[in-house]
């Protein structure tokens, strides 16, 4: 698949930004560790994160595709999501948030969908982390003209309906989201590639930030069958201005970032915040923008 790359990131040093730098323990401020995404009912990851149809996307949780033995998987506790348009403001779950409680354990993976009791999801087996997948539907077509969903999930307790109504009661601060598409083909992704002595280095964490400031983590990973070319990658982006949040870590001492035009972005300090702004949709028209991060 041909791929127009894009180069619309500006880097700025992440200590004068407001985010906190990335780090393999469980963040502070609220952040929740480890990762969502979403799969096929048995875990395996689809191209792209593109599905033919609405009931063959499920919910996936724990350290991260590719992310290493030390990598934190989610916090044990019951977590509740929900389905939505790219920004948030219109809530596509059709059924009560009561019926789409998960639980995790100590092992940082989806165990039980308990909670929801006679109304729970559908479930599937994981079985690389022998976890279960919670099937997303019931939920409504987007009204995203690129066939773009975003999934989010939050601990139940930190559900507040008087924060922030136009995210259905979830606190994008205490929140992790993950894009999808159904249907549309079109390719829009950040990828994050690192590099050592000219060699791609894998299982490597770059923090994102979605345009509503929730946020996930992405590992770097080799797997042509999902179309990772040695990049952390951030599927159907959706428009507007996210953040990628990159610093050092196991393997990788930052010696610079590559940002707009290819200009070489370095102040010593390891730790950087990419900001990537992702153009209005067009029908067809695949775009990548990568962030390339250089490691000594």
């Amino acid at each position: 698949m041909m791929r127009r790359v894009l180069t619309l990131a500006a880097v700025v040093p992440l200590a004068l930004m407001a985010s906190a730098p990335l780090s393999s323990a469980a963040p502070t401020g609220g952040q929740i560790s480890g990762a969502i995404f979403t799969t096929d009912v048995s875990g395996v990851p689809v191209n792209l994160n593109h599905y033919a149809n609405k009931q063959d996307v499920y919910l996936n949780g724990g350290p991260g595709i590719n992310a290493p033995d030390s990598a934190a998987g989610l916090p044990a506790d019951t977590y509740t999501f929900q389905v939505t348009n790219p920004n948030g403001r219109v809530l596509l779950s059709t059924d009560p948030l009561a019926c789409r409680q998960f639980t995790v354990d100590a092992s940082g993976v989806i165990q039980s969908v308990a909670p929801s009791g006679g109304c729970a999801h559908l479930t599937g087996i994981d079985g690389e982390d022998n976890g279960i997948t919670v099937q997303l539907y019931p939920y409504l077509d987007t009204p995203n003209p690129g066939g773009v969903y975003k999934v989010w999930v939050t601990p139940t307790s930190r559900l507040d309906c008087s924060a922030w109504a136009k995210t259905g009661c979830f606190v994008p601060r205490y929140s992790k989201t993950d894009n999808f598409k159904v249907k549309e083909n079109a390719v829009v992704e950040i990828d994050t590639r690192f590099w050592k002595n000219g060699q791609a280095l894998l299982g490597l964490a770059a923090g994102w930030t979605d345009t509503v400031g929730a946020s996930n983590v992405k590992y770097s990973e080799y797997n042509p069958a999902v179309l990772a070319y040695n990049e952390a990658h951030v599927e159907a982006a959706e428009e507007g201005t996210h953040s990628i949040s990159v610093s050092n870590q196991a393997g990788c001492t930052i010696a610079s970032v590559t940002g707009p035009m290819g200009e070489s972005y370095k102040n010593g300090s390891g730790k950087y915040n990419v900001s990537v702004t992702v153009a209005p949709w067009t029908a067809g028209d695949n775009t990548t923008y990568r962030v390339e991060v250089f490691c000594k």
